[in-house]
């Protein structure tokens, strides 16, 4: 159980959280526009009439956005919305060119489901969801240069899924895990880059405390501005205790939206809070319900990917791995799906998942690239293991001087090792000759071997070690050496 939930425990209290996550898909094109939907650093360029909402200007659904949104509700258990309508939400704000945005109200395109929660700790697998809608982006204001407020139009009608949870979360480790797995779930869907630091995943919580024994939630807190999954959790965090001291003050908790400074780690008030009557929702009228077949949802439902859950529940259960592993391996798709092809060519899933957490992944973030992006298959990697398993390679020549080279090139793992004389040294007469010029040159260490101080074997093993250039089989090294020193 976390710090803050302690403290709310003991106080007779317990916190209710829920997210609105909005998640930036990755079409060509805008939601309901032709415009370049790709991320330019030039201000204003990915926009056009239809964009800026001039008369007569009509839009038009993107279906591939569509597609996408079926495909997140699909991977998180949701029933799909056969009739949609769209909806336009009223509000006047400078980035937002229409003075309304495009969005889904009374039909949202899925409904229910859920998203995994994996972390240590966690009291709940699961956080319910209430509904993902379609809904187009504002524009971005920036206030970076003097006094002036500008403004970049080209987010604006960039596809959105907003993804809205139950209120249903009691701490903040929770809300992190949920928004881990929806990055992941994006990416592996690939519908959606899932970064934060560039707003292709944003998040807002909303937060309130009561009684432990109250049916009626308390007055809500919505928390804007959050950069970073970590940032969620120290907004939270903070939150909680702030809210927490009003109650013991009596101090009346205000609805309000809230902003949070990561320089502080603090949340600061911003405005009362909206209610959803100040919106004026009404149906939009340029854009006709959307109806969705069965025909048309199987068809999208027979093209989704292994997701994260799957693949989680395939390495614990099918190759015995422990929680630690499953997490590391199942973080990105293309990790995932390399580790599952290269259990199909090796019968030894510890040794593989060792490899890949451990020298594969050092070498491959000292390159800067992903394991798709190098030259190396399962099956090659799969040989190298074998090596080492046949103990025909040391593990350290194996991941240090054979692994490099198999990364950057087309070479197996056999060739290489051969090429640069690293193969293990199992030929008795060759140790026989090393361990006698060792033993010789290390008489008073054999000596006191004799007398008792039989620790000294490591010393032994390590000079024949060296002379070899590591190459000695350790097991075999052993045996002989162990002969050598009953015989002198």
């Amino acid at each position: 159980m976390s710090e803050i939930k302690d403290l709310l425990k003991a106080a007779g209290y317990q916190a209710t959280i829920g997210l609105e996550v909005h998640v930036q898909l990755n079409t060509e094109s805008k939601l309901f526009a032709p415009d370049s939907n790709a991320i330019t650093e030039e201000p204003n360029t990915h926009i056009s009439p239809i964009t800026m909402g001039h008369p007569g200007t009509l839009p038009m659904l993107n279906e591939g956005v569509l597609k996408k949104a079926i495909m997140m509700g699909l991977a998180c258990d949701c029933e799909i919305t056969q009739k949609n309508h769209f909806a336009r939400k009223n509000y006047f704000y400078p980035d937002l060119p229409k003075g309304y945005q495009i969005t889904q109200d009374k039909t949202p395109i899925c409904m229910g489901g859920r998203i995994a929660l994996v972390g240590e700790g966690l009291s709940k697998a699961y956080a319910p969801l209430h509904h993902i809608h379609l809904e187009e982006d504002a524009g971005k204001s920036i206030h970076d240069d003097g006094p002036d407020t500008l403004i970049d139009l080209n987010r604006a009608g960039t596809p959105l899924i907003e993804i809205v949870t139950e209120p249903a979360m009691e701490e903040a480790g929770e809300a992190a895990a949920m928004l881990q797995e929806i990055r992941r779930v994006v990416r592996y869907l690939d519908i959606s880059g899932g970064n934060m630091e560039n707003g292709e995943l944003r998040c807002d919580a909303n937060i309130s405390i009561k009684p432990v024994d109250a049916e009626e939630l308390g007055n809500k807190v919505e928390i804007k501005n959050m950069n970073s999954i970590n940032n969620v959790r120290k907004a939270i965090d903070f939150e909680i205790r702030r809210q927490l001291d009003c109650v013991k003050n009596q101090k009346e908790i205000l609805v309000e939206t809230r902003t949070f400074d990561a320089g502080n780690g603090q949340t600061y008030g911003m405005r009362f809070k909206e209610t959803m009557n100040d919106y004026r929702y009404f149906p939009d009228p340029d854009l006709a319900p959307v109806e969705i077949s069965d025909a048309y949802l199987a068809e999208i439902k027979s093209t989704l990917p292994v997701l994260p859950v799957q693949q989680r529940a395939k390495f614990s259960e099918e190759y015995q791995l422990s929680d630690y592993d499953v997490a590391l391996l199942t973080e990105e798709k293309e990790t995932a799906g390399f580790f599952d092809a290269l259990c199909q060519c090796t019968q030894n899933y510890k040794a593989a998942a060792n490899w890949m957490n451990g020298p594969l992944k050092g070498l491959l973030n000292d390159k800067g690239m992903s394991v798709t992006e190098s030259g190396l298959t399962p099956e090659r990697l799969a040989a190298l293991i074998r090596l080492v398993d046949e103990n025909q390679l040391s593990f350290s020549i194996a991941s240090q001087r054979v692994l490099p080279v198999l990364v950057d090139s087309e070479e197996d793992a056999l060739s290489i090792a051969t090429r640069l004389n690293l193969l293990m040294v199992g030929n008795e007469d060759e140790l026989s000759e090393l361990i006698k010029e060792v033993l010789l040159s290390l008489p008073d260490k054999v000596a006191a071997f004799k007398k008792g101080k039989k620790g000294l074997m490591g010393l032994f093993m390590g000079q024949v070690m060296k002379k070899s250039k590591g190459k000695a089989d350790p097991k075999k090294l052993q045996q002989l050496l162990q002969q050598a020193l009953n015989e002198e």
